[in-house]
């Protein structure tokens, strides 16, 4: 029973008794019966008024609570004149007033922090209680559209308020923070995603730059003046009359042609530091992979290795300095001839609708272990490799804002794959 029924109630039997026992008392005596009746009516105003006085605190009350539950801070209550009435009143709406402000600056910090996250160059996955993605920002969407499988492979296992780095596919580079915070009494995961491959590139140029310039640098102070006094005594006749003779002469020649081969395997590394900036002008395409299967036509043949090229019949013009472009894509093309060996495919797709090209080759592929090296300097597979080929095809497609990859994505499938358009 609520608390105004319960106080009508009492009042009405209160008075009904008193009224009774009025009666009983005072029926002979008539004045005072109704004077009796008098005073019983003037306490039953007064019950009502003091009701009136005790329940409209209560009526605020209710009202205040019930514009709070429905989170409406803008109900304020006039002053009614009466002290104790007043005094609840100013409680009130100091409270509504504080939690009013309160709010503006939760929402204020709220949209801020929504804003922050959706404009951050870091990529941020808000989890929920599931493990399942709640909230994901622009970047880090953009950064799982290019590598989907990403969360799955090399962040579902990371340890809470860890952070590691990840290459995937030897080319791109990511700093990821694995964190934690808490919501309603419970804890939820949240990721950062940092792609760093701009500033790892930048890096790994730096240094390899610096150590090829010290290589080139000792290597010709070296081998010009050695080569200069070998060719000077393999000139003078009078050294070799002899027979005895003849197998020095025969080291000398060797030692020649090693340095020869020194000067241009040093030539190789000093074109990855001197590879000026792309100096672009619209080029064909098809005619410059025409020319390249041209050229290493007899170089396949007599590895029982075919090109498959469909005839274009139309142009694929793109932006593009002609001659690092065709050294990357000779560079890629002679990769896949070394990686099938012999008897293979090596097959040439241009997408017109995506404005990019596929080079596929039928080879072995690429092991996993050595997907996250590609493109790193001085890597190579190879048993005499210099590991500047896939270095040099980086920096050409990068100095050209080219995307790229080599993958493999299954038996006599792998591809490497330009994107002129990003």
């Amino acid at each position: 029973m609520k608390l105004k029924t319960k106080y009508i109630l009492f009042i009405t039997i209160l008075h009904l008794i008193c009224l009774v026992l009025s009666y009983f008392i005072f029926q002979k005596e008539k004045l005072v019966f109704m004077l009796t009746e008098v005073a019983i009516l003037l306490s039953i105003a007064i019950a009502i008024n003091l009701y009136k006085q005790l329940i409209s605190p209560l009526t605020y009350l209710k009202q205040g609570i019930s514009a709070i539950k429905d989170k409406d801070f803008n109900v304020k209550f006039l002053a009614t004149g009466k002290k104790d009435v007043d005094e609840l009143v100013d409680v009130y709406n100091r409270m509504i007033d504080e939690l009013r402000a309160e709010r503006t600056r939760q929402e204020e910090q709220h949209f801020f922090l929504e804003k922050l996250i959706q404009t951050s160059p870091t990529g941020i996955i808000t989890l929920d209680f599931d493990q399942q993605i709640k909230q994901i920002n622009p970047k880090a969407l953009e950064i799982l559209e290019v590598n989907p499988d990403l969360l799955e492979t090399h962040i579902h296992d990371m340890k809470t308020g860890t952070s590691k780095m990840i290459r995937v596919d030897g080319l791109q580079s990511y700093k990821v923070q694995k964190s934690k915070f808490i919501d309603r009494g419970f804890e939820r995961i949240f990721i950062m995603l940092e792609e760093v491959t701009a500033e790892i590139f930048a890096a790994e140029k730096g240094v390899y730059h610096k150590v090829i310039r010290m290589m080139a640098h000792e290597v010709n102070n070296t081998i010009g003046p050695v080569n200069s006094i070998i060719t000077t005594a393999l000139a003078q006749q009078s050294l070799w009359m002899n027979d005895e003779e003849l197998m020095l002469k025969n080291a000398m020649k060797v030692a020649l042609d090693r340095n020869q081969n020194l000067n241009v395997f040093m030539r190789n590394f000093a074109d990855l530091v001197k590879l000026p900036k792309a100096n672009c002008k619209s080029i064909d395409l098809v005619e410059l992979l025409i020319s390249i299967t041209e050229l290493m036509h007899f170089a396949v043949n007599e590895k029982n290795i075919s090109f498959e090229f469909p005839v274009q019949d139309k142009p694929f013009f793109i932006e593009s300095d002609v001659e690092q472009m065709e050294q990357a894509l000779l560079n890629i093309v002679k990769n896949a001839v070394e990686a099938i060996g012999s008897h293979g495919v090596i097959k040439i797709d241009l997408d017109y609708e995506n404005y990019g090209l596929t080079i596929t080759n039928s080879g072995d592929g690429i092991s996993v272990e050595n997907e996250k090296k590609l493109f790193s300097p001085f890597f190579s597979t190879k048993k005499d490799g210099q590991g500047i080929g896939l270095t040099l095809v980086r920096e050409i497609l990068l100095n050209h804002h080219f995307g790229f990859r080599l993958k493999t994505y299954g038996v006599d499938d792998t591809r490497f794959e330009i994107k002129f358009r990003n």
